[in-house]
């Protein structure tokens, strides 16, 4: 006789009913964390796309980006199924890179839910460049004879260490001094006990009269490669004027690895100038004008270190494709 008070098989009743929505929790924990895995493959894929063309085009060798892309979005992603496309082809002059990637995501519970799987998109940009003007920690302008004394047939920088004399300029064009009279190619800071100076290409750089650096604490740029102003000497019209009235024409920017300096009022490391010994090699000036450099009567000042190649961007610079490449170049993601 059947009970009103029979309760058997009741319990697969109510599993029956919660399939649908344990199901639909699998869907969540499972299919959601594994589209987000892909997600972030996708994505690291056009990172790396946009940053090796954007190295590609710096080089002038950006002739196939198309492949590039290919090839790095399939390389970051686990099914290497995945496509991915430019929107604009680049050239070494764009400056620019934009990547997309994309690839849909088979869902393993969703299709339960009506949800068979995701279409997902990611988009990447990447620029290259030499600085085009802002904040140097060293307020000297320095001259391009210099830069290309110890260049390669490429113009790039070799590495090679050498005396930099700035009283007088120690490789003028033809035998001529295209740097300032009284200036020794010091330049007036933005800020009054600072280094820094700022400067743009094709703008003017004010000149500092004289061979002392004045409140201007050269400490920190000890062994350490800066950023600094350059000048073409070959132009007289690229300087002009004289002392605190004087001008440069700012050409470019060349990253300077400093090892060494004899100035009036500070010098570190053991430098010749020219050719006579130009400090001790304790020399530790600072702020207040105080150095303890030997000079051994020599006149004239100098600044030692090697010219060498610099390619990640310094924040206190901007970067664009039209700036002269002198060794400091700069390959980095944008803000998409």
């Amino acid at each position: 006789m059947l009970r009103l008070t029979d309760d058997r098989g009741a319990v697969a009743v109510i599993v029956a009913i919660l399939m649908v929505p344990i199901i639909g929790f699998a869907a969540v924990s499972l299919d959601i964390a594994a589209t987000h895995e892909k997600r972030l493959q996708i994505q690291n894929g056009a990172d790396a796309a946009a940053l090796a063309i954007a190295q590609d085009c710096a080089r002038y060798a950006c002739s196939n980006p198309e492949q590039t892309a290919r090839t790095l979005a399939i390389a970051n992603s686990n099914s290497g199924v995945v496509a991915a496309s430019l929107p604009v082809i680049p050239s070494s002059k764009t400056g620019r890179v934009t990547v997309e990637t994309s690839a849909v995501r088979d869902h393993w519970f969703a299709p339960v839910l009506g949800i068979d799987s995701t279409e997902l998109r990611a988009r990447s940009s990447a620029a290259w460049g030499s600085p085009t003007g802002g904040t140097a920690v060293l307020p000297l302008i320095l001259p391009l004879c210099e830069v290309k004394k110890n260049a390669d047939p490429y113009g790039r920088p070799t590495g090679i260490e050498q005396t930099i004399v700035t009283t007088p300029a120690s490789c003028p064009p033809n035998g001529k001094n295209q740097v300032l009279p009284g200036g020794f190619g010091w330049l007036q800071t933005d800020v009054m006990k600072s280094c820094n100076v700022t400067t743009r290409i094709g703008g003017e750089a004010r000149s500092e009269p004289g061979n002392t650096i004045k409140h201007c604490d050269l400490s920190p740029i000890r062994d350490r490669t800066v950023l600094v102003p350059i000048f073409d000497e070959s132009d007289p019209a690229n300087s002009y004027g004289t002392g605190k009235n004087g001008r440069y024409i700012v050409y470019g920017y060349a990253a300077f690895h400093v090892t060494g300096y004899y100035f009036s009022n500070q010098s570190w490391g053991d430098l010749r100038c020219s050719g006579e010994i130009g400090v001790s090699g304790n020399g530790n000036g600072n702020g207040n004008g105080n150095g303890n450099g030997n000079g051994n009567g020599n006149s004239e000042r100098c600044i030692s270190g090697y010219f060498t190649e610099l390619h990640l961007a310094d924040p206190d610079f901007d970067y664009g494709p039209g700036a002269p490449n002198l060794g400091a170049s700069a390959v980095y993601l944008l803000p998409d």
